[in-house]
């Protein structure tokens, strides 16, 4: 199938100066490698290289004049070559002031297996023949996204394989669409120079990290039939067979397409802050060969570093739109359904603020329906303002109110019942009106930065360090992810967290670190409880308007009693009161104000899922009636009884 050729401002060229039709289309054509009818357009962005072949297999890796890429202007250099096809591998051989050798192409869309990174070759590809069934796939709007952010390598190691691939995801796609969450934000993808890693060392951006792909044919074969169980299961077809799925970009691919058929979205994790963290000799890093030394003529780079790699060239338009073309990638060749940026904060810091307002300006003109979510320390209510009010133009922002005062309330309980645990800030934080919309937060109580392994304990850990599968740390992990799954903004969960998982993780396979996914598939109680719990209280908050509305007001908060309460709405007719107890024993005939009078409905009690169902469940028989006189700044009031260390909701009956 031929790419379309995309084109390309370029300055004009001198008057009189006359190009050949073959001319015209070098200068229109795409950065990279692109298969086209009858061969393979090659283009790249190498200001001060003195010449630039393109070599593989097809030319018996030679240097002459047949492949030798063409100026063409701003520092580009392009050309077509006859007869190539999906799958052959290339490499750039550019000739610089400071040395002469080959590069791996900056937009190749592949890399080898064999020979394997970092000593990989390109390869050409055509995105556009994967047999994609997702195309009536439309991801739910903003505010009624529930995020499940997991990392690829590590999330379901199977027996044999030390790092997991993106067929191990593939397989829990059903756990996930049962949980119900209806997004999975993936940490980066790209490929990285480290056998392990978060992802956040990137080096070849538009390449799939080729250890998160299957290439041994036998654990190939029986990946493909899994994945083709999954997809009869759900009432799509079948792939037609392994060599659909034979490369890691496409397996990538099937990850997504079986996501959307369970509707499920997709969002990557990108890093424009830096690139690297290690570079080698055939990399991006100083592409056009210049002599190294000074990094700001690294082309793409300059001699700021950050995280142990080096912060992109903003001021460079054509650096700019290397970024931009990556992004824009991942909607058109793999149907993502938004980005999650890395460190927003950093590219701001190093001048990167009108490149975030590009970056979100073309995107949102390619796909507007997929979300952009900026990470931004400390929050910083311009980076989701229009664009034409001088914000940087992200739809969402990762915040960290709601996350430090419901960890810090959870270790504070778990001093026992004398400690004075701070509810105010968690109602400061739900309440938190910084951002113009409420929807706009990303809130988690756990995520990859916080429960990395040596940094701060999984929620159980944190509820109780003794007995992490004990009723205080399952009590206090219910009341955890309760309030992330009714405060006000966009919840994203940690792999894992829906289990009562204890163990922090690692981006380095260990057994001290990975999921128990056997307790899940052994039916193990607590764990199977757990599930439940998170599982149930998703389906409230989706089957609730008032849960993903606007509205939000705190009625009653009291630190002595460890009771918080608040009233969500949607406008339209839908409320709900959510309270929490972090109260070691039950409250009886606890008034608590209503805003409007009548029965309330008990739409959901976290005591019931205490090894379920409870035969002890502490609870009010699933109504209470508000016909008491005003409290808390409400019409009137109900006595409400409230479980130790619980979340109950109640909707209007």
């Amino acid at each position: 199938m031929d790419m379309l050729l995309e084109p390309v401002t370029l300055p004009p060229f001198p008057e009189g100066i006359r190009i050949s039709l073959r001319q015209m289309h070098l200068l229109q054509a795409p950065m990279g490698g692109t298969l086209v009818t009858g061969g393979a357009t090659f283009r790249v962005f190498a200001p001060h290289a003195k010449a630039i072949y393109v070599s593989g297999p097809f030319n018996g890796w030679a240097q002459d004049a047949s492949c030798r890429l063409a100026p063409i202007g701003n520092g580009h250099w392009a050309i077509f070559v006859p007869g190539l096809k999906d799958g052959d591998a290339y490499m750039y051989f550019v000739e610089g002031e400071g040395s002469s050798g080959y590069k791996r192409d900056p937009h190749a869309r592949l890399l080898t297996v064999d020979p394997p990174f970092p000593q990989s070759h390109s390869v050409l590809r055509n995105p556009g023949a994967f047999p994609w069934h997702d195309t009536a796939f439309t991801p739910l709007p903003f505010n009624e996204l529930v995020i499940y952010q997991l990392h690829v390598g590590t999330f379901d190691m199977k027996a044999g394989n030390p790092d997991g691939c993106f067929f191990d995801v593939i397989e829990r796609v059903p756990h996930l669409a049962k949980l119900g969450i209806n997004a999975i934000e993936l940490l980066p993808v790209q490929e990285f120079p480290t056998m392990f890693s978060m992802g956040y060392n990137g080096t070849d951006l538009f390449s799939p990290e080729t250890e998160y792909g299957e290439a041994e044919e036998a654990h190939l074969a029986a990946y493909v039939a899994r994945t083709n169980e999954i997809l009869i299961a759900a009432g799509a077809a079948p792939y037609t067979g392994v060599e659909v799925l034979r490369h890691c970009d496409d397996q990538l691919r099937a990850l997504i397409d079986v996501c959307h058929i369970h509707g499920i979205a997709v969002l990557f994790d990108v890093v424009y802050n830096h690139g690297g963290g290690g570079f080698d000799e055939n990399s991006i890093w100083f592409f056009d060969r210049q002599p190294y030394g000074d990094p700001n003529r690294s082309v793409y780079f300059t001699d700021q570093g950050w995280a142990g790699g080096q912060v992109f060239a903003y001021w460079n338009a054509d650096v700019r739109q290397y970024l931009v073309d990556n992004a824009i990638m991942f909607y058109r060749e793999y149907h993502a359904d938004g980005l999650r940026f890395d460190e927003v904060s950093v590219m701001d810091r190093f001048g990167g603020w009108a490149t975030c307002q590009q970056l979100t300006e073309a995107l949102r003109a390619e796909k507007p329906d997929a979300i952009q979510i900026a990470e931004y320390w400390p929050v910083n209510p311009w980076v989701v303002r229009d664009i034409a009010k001088g914000g940087a133009g992200f739809d969402a922002t990762w915040s960290d109110g709601l996350r430090l005062s419901v960890r810090g309330a959870i270790a504070t309980a778990a001093g026992g019942a004398g400690a004075v645990v701070a509810m105010q800030p968690i109602a400061a934080a739900i309440t938190d009106l910084s951002l113009d919309k409420r929807w706009r937060a990303v809130n988690s109580i756990e995520n990859h930065d916080i429960v990395y392994a040596g940094r701060e304990p999984r929620i159980p850990r944190l509820a109780d360090p003794v007995d992490s599968r004990g009723w205080y740390a399952r009590s206090r992990s219910r009341v955890a992810t309760g309030l992330l799954l009714t405060a006000p903004g966009i919840p994203m969960l940690f792999m894992g967290q829906e289990l009562l998982e204890d163990k922090p993780w690692s981006d380095t396979p260990n057994p001290d670190t990975t999921i128990s996914w056997a307790l899940l598939d052994g039916e193990d109680k607590v764990t199977a409880d757990a599930m439940r719990f998170t599982a149930e209280l998703i389906a409230i908050r989706r089957t609730h308007p008032a849960l993903t509305g606007e509205g939000c007001a705190i009625v009653h908060v009291h630190d002595g009693n460890r009771v918080l309460a608040f009233h969500r709405w949607d406008g339209v007719g839908d409320d709900v009161i959510v309270i929490v107890s972090l109260s070691e024993t039950p409250w009886r005939d606890y008034a608590i104000g209503f805003p409007a009078a009548g029965q309330w409905k008990e739409v959901f009690n976290s005591d019931v899922y205490d090894n379920w169902v409870n035969p002890g469940v502490v609870g009010n028989n699933g109504a209470v009636t508000a016909g008491g006189p005003a409290l808390h700044g409400q019409p009137c009031s109900a006595m409400v009884t409230i479980p130790a260390n619980g979340v109950l909701v109640f909707a209007r009956a």
